[in-house]
């Protein structure tokens, strides 16, 4: 218990020493609020403390381990044709649209629909919808076309795919993630339609390559980065398509079950990382350091674009080597307690406790961006190239932000922050609990997954007022 309180402690003094917080993405200017700022970071630490405290005197067996649903509905073929034909011409649409249309990027759907609607909207929607983004995933959709017009026209066997290297794992996917984080925030050119465009038509070229070697299905649970990540994410869900069926479970019952083959564990730090980097790189602590880095490659040769680009990838490098030795350091917490668990075990173990505050930080810091450029959505699908269209006659829209003021948007964050957390916590604990043979053992290595997610909770409240000082 001594552990257990000064882990807490130690928590609570991360979250004192925050500065006066406010929003991140998409809001102008800081927010008034009915409580202290600081009162905020207390408060969140002091949940995550009485959580824990909660979880070792009620939560004495393993509850969540067992994966349990029951099947409500069936999904005719037909639906997931259909759904996949949507998800083809939505593809085609924003791809023209950033070839063909006004390069401007307000004025285009393109940037809006990948930055916002797609990279923001699809985990807001994975994470009570479940995995959605599967039924409409147009290069699945496409792949699982071809496969089925060459099996009508084949007159013997189709050759078997090659067999996907267990090793590399969900490596690709990891890459992948990183890869559209570096061009959201780094690359210069970034909201560019029509390059865009052609980073969308090359990313489907890659995925329809992998398919057609590796097979249609190992390659989307491996390595198709947005197929992989959302499907993670929607593991939090109370529902679960699968088999052309719909079932329903308990929340956060799909995320034990998670296979943690090679690179799951680096995928969720990457995903944490580049999330918490964008939150970082909007304050002052990295604009006052930024442009000193930047002006050292320039002094060594390097033009102001790459060398800004080079700084913002050793940005993005240092977040999520930060996320992953704040996890790696909590892991080796664990294995102090005994039991002969190995780091490498622990570390796969345990994986899954990190898709909560992944998800929690996507819905903090990205949760203003959606509430209000998502409005913009209404005004470009009738005029997605820009060139003065008004298809379904809401080219004239605008955007509302009275719709919810800044204090409501700061309760979401927060919110988000504190149940993500805890849901680690309950995660972690329910895992401890089926890892270590003592119920003493399985609380006491859960001090460090406390420390650890009071780490993540103040990390996460300090980039929320990183972006407004």
């Amino acid at each position: 218990m001594r552990r257990m309180l000064a882990a807490g402690a130690a928590g609570l003094l991360t979250a004192l020493a925050l500065p006066a917080v406010a929003s991140a993405h998409g809001l102008v200017g800081k927010q008034d609020l009915p409580i202290p700022r600081w009162l905020f970071a207390w408060g969140a630490a002091v949940v995550l403390v009485v959580s824990f405290v909660g979880l070792a005197a009620l939560w004495p067996a393993p509850k969540l381990q067992e994966l349990r649903e029951r099947v409500v509905a069936r999904v005719p073929v037909a639906v997931e044709v259909v759904c996949g034909a949507i998800g083809i011409a939505v593809f085609a649409i924003v791809v023209y649209a950033g070839l063909a249309g006004s390069q401007t990027a307000l004025e285009n759907l393109a940037p809006t629909f990948v930055y916002v609607l797609f990279w923001v909207g699809i985990p807001f929607v994975s994470f009570w919808a479940g995995d959605v983004f599967r039924l409409f995933n147009p290069w699945r959709a496409i792949a699982r076309a071809v496969a089925w017009i060459g099996m009508r026209l084949s007159s013997g066997p189709s050759p078997e795919p090659i067999a996907y290297p267990q090793w590399l794992g969900r490596w690709p996917a990891m890459a992948g993630i990183v890869a559209f984080a570096w061009v959201e925030l780094v690359y210069v050119n970034r909201d560019d339609p029509s390059t865009l465009s052609i980073m969308m038509l090359a990313y489907a070229a890659v995925q329809l390559i992998g398919m057609s070697v590796f097979g249609i299905a190992e390659w989307l649970r491996n390595a198709d980065p947005f197929g992989v990540l959302f499907g993670l994410l929607a593991r939090v869900a109370p529902l679960h398509w699968r088999d052309g069926k719909l079932a329903v479970r308990r929340p956060l019952n799909g995320l034990p079950s998670l296979d943690p083959r090679p690179g799951t564990v680096a995928l969720v730090c990457a995903m944490i990382g580049t999330t918490a980097f964008d939150g970082f790189s909007q304050g002052t602590a990295w604009n006052n350091v930024a442009p000193d880095m930047q002006q050292w490659f320039i002094d060594l040769g390097l033009n102001a674009r790459v060398s800004l680009e080079i700084v913002g990838t050793i940005g993005i490098a240092g977040g999520i080597l930060a996320v992953a030795a704040l996890y790696r350091l909590g892991v080796l917490g664990m294995r102090s307690v005994g039991e002969q668990h190995s780091v490498g075990e622990l570390s796969r173990s345990f994986a899954h406790t990190l898709v909560p505050i992944a998800l929690a930080y996507v819905v903090a810091h990205y949760f203003s961006l959606l509430a209000y450029q998502g409005q913009a959505t209404a005004f470009l699908i009738s005029d997605p190239l820009g060139d003065g269209s008004d298809v379904f006659g809401t080219a004239s829209s605008t955007i509302d932000y009275g719709w919810i003021s800044a204090t409501g948007i700061w309760y979401v964050q927060v919110g988000a922050l504190v149940i993500g957390h805890v849901a680690g916590l309950v995660l972690a604990h329910d895992r401890a609990l089926a890892l270590y043979r003592s119920p003493r053992a399985a609380t006491r290595s859960q001090y460090w997954m406390l420390a650890v997610m009071v780490g993540f909770t103040s990390l996460g409240l300090w980039l929320l007022s990183a972006a407004a000082q």
